[in-house]
């Protein structure tokens, strides 16, 4: 079963004051706030089931718009899922396909070193439609380690750029953190450090400074907070409040950290509020992949801090639980109110077109993997013309989740009702039926042979489309 949200009261209410209108053009199009939380499990908010850490401000962005349960990003790790928002197609086409790192690491990944900046880049469009741009956040497209000539975010479009070690350019680096220290010999930019708490009210402070410079003028912005990535180092005030949780101290930090996260929210979405922008704001909120699945939580006795719901597999996993996220939307009187949208099947690689779509900026003449879904956003459900497809996993030296149970083949495809799961060797066919349930515990391909054949085909083909470095 697909995790079930809280009925609230609020929600008739809002339903019945915000139903969905239709896009009108008006003097001013509208802005773009895409606030992309690293680690996410789609069960960490309240609004998702989350009933240990109160998420106010998250709860009711979701109260003001609408949730999609069918939201996937491009990849179960972060490299290549912000390769797949950049892009709009998906990051094996890039040559990124698992995390960046160092040289070596990327050279024995068969990987690049960094997203090529001729590669579509939504920021770019907005920009060259007169949009102020800005990245506020990891980034981890290039730069970082011992890879210190990487374009910087200004390279991909952006106006404005605070980063992290995982990029260049301004950032914040985290006290007493060895690649923080190993970023700071890089150069190549202002480097503030602070400890790892702070570095999401570091990007909030430097993300409504850009919106009070720039109030006059559309903006495209990527708010991507990175404190929610393991090893959480919360406030310890906050750690405090969560002492109860202390049994697995893995939990009582994680918990602490994303209170710190929906607080900071909602210190941004109240600048919006004071500034006049909410109105004009299309906020749309995820995940980059599911939530974290070192093998040490479990050799320690713990369980991870993080919770994919009711879904199979966490990071580094090509089932529900580590591509599958929330996704809510709020735009005022176009996006629905306190709606939830179970149908429409959307990818992160659908972004690029549906925002441009939405803002009437000229997308680029390319080959999009993505598709425009702006009709799903403003209120109508709809069927994807196209499957999705994934792939993790194609050296042996990528990452695994820690409980063997979650480790996935290494290809993915989910058309309709339908999910395939199988390696590029043509082993391990697995088919899920999410009609009937999506918890992919029943692998059916028995059941449904030329269903299974035919996605397998389909897959296996997209796969010999990816390039090979």
């Amino acid at each position: 079963m697909v995790p079930m949200l809280p009925r609230r009261s609020f929600l008739a209410s809002a339903l019945a004051a915000a139903a969905p209108s239709a896009f009108t053009q008006s003097s001013r199009r509208p802005n773009v706030l895409f606030i992309f939380v690293d680690d996410l499990g789609f069960g960490d908010f309240g609004v998702t089931g989350n009933r240990d850490v109160p998420t106010p401000n998250i709860d009711r962005l979701a109260s003001q718009g609408t949730l999609f349960s069918q939201f996937y990003v491009a990849s179960p790790i972060c490299s290549p899922s912000r390769v797949g928002v950049t892009t709009g197609q998906f990051p094996a086409r890039h040559l990124i396909h698992s995390f960046l790192a160092s040289r070596q690491s990327n050279a024995d990944l068969r990987m690049r070193d960094w997203l090529d900046p001729k590669a579509p880049c939504v920021a770019r469009a907005f920009q060259q439609a007169g949009y102020a741009t800005g990245h506020f956040g990891k980034w981890h497209m290039g730069g970082g380690r011992d890879v210190g000539d990487a374009p910087l975010p200004q390279a991909y479009g952006f106006d404005d750029s605070y980063t992290s070690f995982e990029g260049l350019g301004d950032r914040p680096l985290i006290e007493g953190d060895n690649l923080s220290k190993q970023s700071a010999a890089l150069g190549r930019g202002r480097i503030d450090w602070a400890p790892k708490h702070k570095l999401t009210e570091m990007y909030v402070d430097r993300t409504i400074a850009f919106l009070r410079r720039n109030r006059a003028k559309p903006f495209y912005i990527h708010l991507w907070p990175c404190d929610v990535h393991d090893a959480h180092q919360p406030r310890p005030d906050l750690l405090e409040k969560y002492k109860k949780f202390s049994a697995n101290p893995y939990v009582q930090r994680f918990y602490a950290v994303l209170d710190e996260f929906d607080r900071q929210l909602g210190r941004l979405l109240a600048e919006l509020d004071a500034l006049g922008l909410a109105e004009n704001t299309i906020v749309a909120l995820t995940g980059d992949n599911g939530p974290t699945a070192w093998p040490r939580y479990y050799k320690e006795g713990f369980e991870p801090p993080g919770s994919q719901a009711n879904f199979r597999g966490r990071k580094w996993s090509l089932y529900e639980g580590g591509i599958r996220l929330p996704f809510i939307v709020r735009w005022p009187g176009h996006t629905p109110a306190g709606k939830r949208d179970d149908s429409t099947i959307l990818g992160s690689v659908d972004l690029f077109p549906t925002f441009t779509t939405l803002c009437r900026v000229p997308a680029p003449k390319v080959a999009f993997d993505g598709e425009d879904m702006s009709p799903a956003l403003l209120g109508k459900p709809r069927q994807r013309k196209r499957p999705l497809f994934w792939e993790y996993g194609r050296t042996p030296a990528y990452l695994k989740p820690g409980k063997e149970h979650d480790q996935s083949p290494n290809l993915a495809i989910r058309d309709g009702r339908w999910k395939l799961l199988i390696n590029d060797d043509g082993s391990r066919r697995e088919l899920y039926d999410f009609n009937a349930a999506q918890n992919e515990e029943s692998n059916v391909a028995a059941q449904h042979p030329q269903v299974a054949e035919r996605l397998a085909r389909a897959l296996l083909a997209w796969r010999r489309t990816i390039p090979e470095l």
